[in-house]
């Protein structure tokens, strides 16, 4: 299990695999939501921030942010057009020793089951 400060978060999602069934949009015509995301997205303070990412082209933009307002899935920043290849995420840590930057990888169309606790004392 993680353990994160009680700082407010900003929580870097990628859609499709991850939130939705990978190109379920292409294949089956429409976005399908994956176990445990709306559980998830519910226990996310409304003080964070959520920026969602994916490979789709702008013209599916429209598509996705119904999907996503349909199934109450907030976020703060979309960006589409990303490269297909790795996510990688740099940041500095505080001079506490707090870790600020964190990497899960799931697998693909999996329910996500993020695991995670507040701990005050860090």
């Amino acid at each position: 299990m993680l353990e994160f400060s009680p700082l407010n978060k900003t929580w870097i999602l990628d859609v499709d695999g991850t939130l939705v069934k990978h190109n379920g949009y292409k294949i089956d015509g429409y976005d399908t939501l994956l176990d445990g995301v709306s559980e998830f997205f519910k226990n996310i303070p409304n003080e964070d921030k959520i920026v969602l990412l994916t490979a789709r082209k702008e013209e599916y933009l429209d598509d996705l942010k119904a999907f996503l307002k349909e199934n109450n899935l907030r976020y703060d920043y979309l960006l589409t057009d990303m490269p297909m290849g790795e996510r990688i995420l740099v940041n500095d840590n505080k001079t506490s020793g707090l870790n600020m930057a964190y990497a899960i990888n799931k697998n693909r169309d999996e329910k996500l089951n993020i695991k995670y606790k507040i701990n005050k004392e860090l």
